[in-house]
């Protein structure tokens, strides 16, 4: 079973994906150079590189790293110094994906700026807690099931609870999934984090009653037992501070991008 996240914009889902680059992107150059080979390679473009292979700091680099991932730049410093390389970089789909390669570092050091110098007050996180607390959160429900691989299977099992049969033993030794050995429980959830064939089932029943036929899933075939509804608790705002900080800050860039888009009546 699984939840149903919302969708994001192509504009935040780009924002978020690029915004954690790291700075050393977008750090000025020394433009000391190192020649190895007659190959001239700034030095700045060399721990980037070092650092991107190794996924740690260039400093913390073994000689043995360094010297390895020095060949490596020199190979690609060697090749596209050629006079071919420079013909296909001439091409139309290289051309673009140079192009874009570039558009792509620019916005990303523009969003690295933007979010250091526009972040989020607790002022304007405490608002946006406020705004999402007061919509009602979802009611949550407690519930047990009981899986199988057939109908036939499924309403034999309904036929033994109508008969008096016990639900936590039914599923204990009988269910297929991994909460069988707790009695099929599923603890407290909300509708949506169910799929929605079992879900609507769910919301359907009473307290304390199980369903009446088998509820068929792309997992198998359900037999369910809703014990118990509560309403939603909605969060501390110690518990999203830190969530709700990030959206604040997402919303500010996505409102700077959309204030440089030209109004429908331009």
């Amino acid at each position: 079973m699984t939840l149903s996240p919302a969708s994001d914009s192509f504009g935040t889902r780009l924002f978020v994906a690029i915004a954690g680059i790291s700075i050393l992107l977008f750090a000025a150059p020394s433009w000391t150079q190192d020649s190895v080979d007659s190959v001239q390679i700034n030095s700045d473009v060399f721990d980037l590189f070092l650092t991107n292979r190794i996924k740690k700091p260039a400093t913390q680099a073994t000689p043995q790293q360094r010297t390895a991932v020095m060949e490596e730049l020199i190979n690609i410093f060697l090749i596209s110094d050629l006079p071919r390389a420079a013909e296909l970089g001439a091409e139309p789909r290289i051309n673009a994906e140079i192009e874009l390669q570039r558009r792509i570092i620019l916005f990303s050091a523009f969003a690295t700026e933007f979010l250091a110098n526009n972040q989020a007050t607790e002022q304007e996180i405490f608002n946006m807690y406020e705004k999402q607390i007061a919509v009602p959160p979802p009611q949550e429900f407690k519930a047990r099931h009981i899986l199988v691989e057939s109908q036939g299977e499924a309403l034999g099992l309904i036929k033994e609870l109508e008969e008096g049969a016990n639900f936590i033993e039914l599923a204990k030794s009988r269910s297929m999934r991994p909460s069988g050995p707790n009695g099929g429980d599923l603890g407290w959830f909300e509708a949506q984090q169910m799929v929605k064939p079992f879900s609507d089932v769910v919301i359907a029943m009473e307290d304390g009653t199980f369903t009446p036929v088998p509820v068929q899933t792309q997992f198998g075939w359900h037999v369910i037992l809703r014990e118990a509804t509560r309403d939603g608790t909605p969060p501390t705002l110690e518990s999203v501070h830190d969530v709700i900080k990030q959206r604040v800050e997402q919303n500010k860039f996505q409102d700077f991008i959309q204030n440089l888009r030209p109004s429908s009546s331009e």
